[in-house]
């Protein structure tokens, strides 16, 4: 699929920086996904960083090495999905070789195809589209099958997009039994946009 010339795609050396550095700059940064329905993209506007083999809530805790988590150990800018309670959900790679961290996008504001959000999302409401990993997957087009792409060509790219005002830091989301781990400040999100998940 050719590169839409709409879109100044991110090289990979801009994944290339410590992973809550990268979790926190890829705010307002424009995730688009092709498909031969059309193209739909959003501004990020969440993010959580999942700092591995030291991090309980990491997929590679302990530095597992599963045919799941395999990519994570790959350079950062790759394309890390998984599937949790039937919904896919995509993060970056982040570290570098063999230093298995990640960035989990947690919700988009909706850019481009709208139409085809709603579409697939089955849901009339706006600031439900993409407000969640799991409905902003849906709602672009994002499966299984971009495991283990990079993130600076087609079909799944991250482009420059807009400055936010304002980013806040929190507490991670849903992962209760990670025991310390759920405390920390690795949470990052535009601050009132109404499409962060909570």
């Amino acid at each position: 699929m050719e590169r839409d010339k709409r879109y100044k795609v991110l090289p990979l050396s801009f994944y290339k920086k410590p992973t809550l550095q990268l979790a926190e700059e890829l705010i307002g940064c424009l995730l688009v996904k092709e498909t031969d329905e059309g193209i739909a993209s959003g501004y990020i506007v969440e993010t959580e960083a999942y700092i591995g083999p030291g991090d309980r809530a990491a997929h590679s805790f302990n530095d597992r090495r599963t045919k799941r988590t395999e990519v994570m150990f790959w350079e950062a800018g790759h394309v890390y999905t998984y599937v949790m309670h039937t919904h896919c959900l995509v993060n970056v790679v982040s570290g570098g070789r063999d230093e298995p961290e990640a960035v989990l996008i947690r919700a988009v504001e909706p850019v481009d195809g709208l139409d085809l959000m709603y579409q697939r999302r089955k849901t009339d409401k706006l600031k439900n589209l993409t407000s969640g990993p799991g409905k902003l997957t849906k709602a672009l087009g994002i499966s299984m099958d971009d495991y283990g792409s990079l993130f600076d060509r087609p079909p799944l790219l991250i482009a420059e997009g807009r400055k936010p005002k304002q980013i806040s830091r929190g507490e991670r989301i849903g992962i209760a039994n990670s025991g310390e781990a759920r405390h920390y400040p690795w949470r990052f999100w535009e601050t009132d946009n109404p499409f962060v998940s909570k």
